[in-house]
C-alpha cells in the first residue's frame, strides 16, 4: 500500500471515530452538482496513475484521482476510448469563430480538472449515451474504502464477474455517498472507423417522431441533439461505425452532411453543456429531464434542447418553475433534476433530485448505513437529510 492510501486510510479512520463530515473531492469540476457541499475536504488527486491497461481485451484500470483528460488521451493513442463520453467540463480548444453553422462557441474553454472518480460518482454520460450505454454500463469492478476506513475490493476485469450483488455499480451516480472511490476498472471500446454529421431543418415534434422511426431501422445512430436558436429549430445527427453502413446511411438519411473538422468541437461543447444555448442561460437554472425516449412534446417554459434521441431534455427556466418541471416530466414516467442553480450556487428547498418512492428510500438509507454508518462521506450531497 503506497503512502498517499495510508494516508487517506487513516484520515477516514479518524473521522469515523470523530463523527466528522469529510467532503470527497477530487478536481472540483461537479462541485455545482448535488445538494450541499459540506464537510472537510478529502483530496483524491494523490490517488492518480494507470495501474493496468490491456488494449487487447479492452480493460483499463485506474485509481480515482486520475484525470479524465489523461485517461483519456493514452486510449486515443490505442484508437480506444470511453465510448459513453463522460463530461469533462471545460476541456477543449480555446476558439471565436464559429464551429459549425448553427452552432458556435461564445468565449474560450480551460483546461479541465475531471477526474476518474468524480466521473464515476456523478454517473454523468454524454450525446453517445442513448446509444451505446451509460457509465454504468462499462464499470467492471473498483475498490474503496468504506466509512470504516476499510479497503474494500468488488468486481473485477471481466464482464461476467459477479455473483450476487453488483456493487460496483451501486458506486455510479451515488455521489461519494457510500464510500470515496480508489480505483476503478473499465471497459473500453475500440473509437468507430467512420463517423458523420447530418443537419435537418425541423420543429421539435418532428424530429422527435423522426428520431424515433429512425431508431427502428437498422441505422448506425450515434448522437442527436435538437435545438431552437434564434427561431432556427435544427436536428444535428451523429451516425458512428462501419464505413460502409455510416455511407449507406448517409445516403438513405439525407439532410445536409457537415464537416467532421469543423463539427467535432461542436460536439465536445454539447458534450460539456457549454453550447451556446447553455451559455445564454444567463441567471437561469438548468434543468435535465429524464424523460422515456418515445415522450413526446412537454409543457415546458421554453424550447429545450434535446438529446440521447428524445430522451434527455435540458431546459433553461427562472427560479420557482420546479413544480411545473416536475409534473411534466412527471406525467410521461420521468425525472427532473436542477442541474445548475442560477446565478451563485444556491439551496433550494425543493431539492435537486426528485424524492424516491418509498420502497427505494429505504434501501438507499441501508445502503448507506451499511456502508457509511458514521455518516461522514458527502453528507446532505445526494439528499438533504441523507
Amino acid at each position: 500500500m503506497d503512502s498517499a492510501l495510508q494516508l487517506i486510510m487513516d484520515r477516514v479512520r479518524a473521522a469515523a471515530a470523530g463523527g466528522t463530515p469529510l467532503r470527497i473531492r477530487g478536481g472540483g469540476s461537479k462541485d455545482f452538482y448535488g445538494q450541499t457541499l459540506q464537510g472537510e475536504v478529502l483530496d483524491t488527486t494523490p490517488l492518480a496513475g494507470i495501474t493496468s491497461y490491456e488494449p487487447t481485451e479492452l480493460v483499463v484500470t485506474v485509481r480515482a484521482g486520475t484525470p479524465l483528460a489523461e485517461l483519456e488521451a493514452v486510449l486515443a493513442e490505442r484508437g480506444q476510448c470511453l465510448p459513453f463520453e463522460p463530461p469533462r467540463f471545460g476541456l477543449g480548444a480555446t476558439r471565436s469563430e464559429p464551429l459549425g453553422e448553427g452552432l458556435t462557441e461564445s468565449g474560450s474553454t480551460a483546461g479541465s480538472a475531471a477526474t476518474v472518480g468524480g466521473m464515476v460518482a456523478a454517473g454523468l454520460s454524454g450525446p453517445a449515451r442513448a446509444s451505446v450505454g451509460a457509465v454504468r454500463d462499462y464499470v467492471l469492478g473498483v475498490t474503496l474504502l468504506n466509512g470504516k476506513g476499510e479497503l474494500l475490493t468488488f468486481g473485477g476485469q471481466v464482464m461476467k464477474n459477479v455473483a450476487g450483488y453488483d456493487i460496483s455499480r451501486l458506486m455510479v451516480g451515488a455521489l461519494g455517498t457510500l464510500g470515496l472511490l480508489t480505483e476503478i476498472s473499465l471497459k473500453v471500446l475500440p473509437v468507430a472507423p467512420a463517423e458523420a454529421t447530418l443537419k435537418f431543418g425541423m420543429s421539435q415534434s418532428e424530429a422527435l417522431a423522426q428520431l424515433n422511426a429512425w431508431g427502428r431501422q437498422p441505422l448506425p445512430l450515434n448522437a442527436s441533439c435538437w435545438v431552437d436558436d434564434a427561431g432556427a429549430p435544427t436536428l444535428y445527427l451523429r451516425l458512428c461505425g462501419a464505413v460502409a453502413a455510416v455511407e449507406a446511411a448517409c445516403k438513405t438519411l439525407g439532410g445536409e452532411r457537415q464537416d467532421n473538422a469543423a463539427v467535432a468541437p461542436d460536439w465536445r461543447l454539447c458534450r460539456d453543456q457549454q453550447l451556446p444555448w447553455f451559455l445564454a442561460r444567463g441567471e437561469r437554472d438548468l434543468w435535465r429531464l429524464s424523460v422515456p425516449q418515445t415522450a413526446l412534446v412537454l409543457d415546458l417554459p421554453e424550447p429545450p434542447l434535446v438529446e440521447w434521441h428524445g430522451a434527455q431534455r435540458w431546459v433553461r427556466a427562472a427560479a420557482g418553475q420546479a413544480q411545473r418541471l416536475r409534473d411534466a416530466t412527471s406525467a410521461v414516467g420521468g425525472t427532473a433534476t436542477l442541474f445548475i442553480a442560477g446565478g451563485a450556487r444556491t439551496e433550494r428547498a425543493e431539492g435537486r433530485f426528485d424524492l424516491l418512492k418509498p420502497p427505494l428510500d429505504r434501501i438507499h438509507r441501508q445502503l448507506k448505513k451499511e456502508f457509511d454508518p458514521a455518516g461522514i462521506f458527502n453528507r446532505g450531497r445526494l439528499y438533504p437529510d441523507f
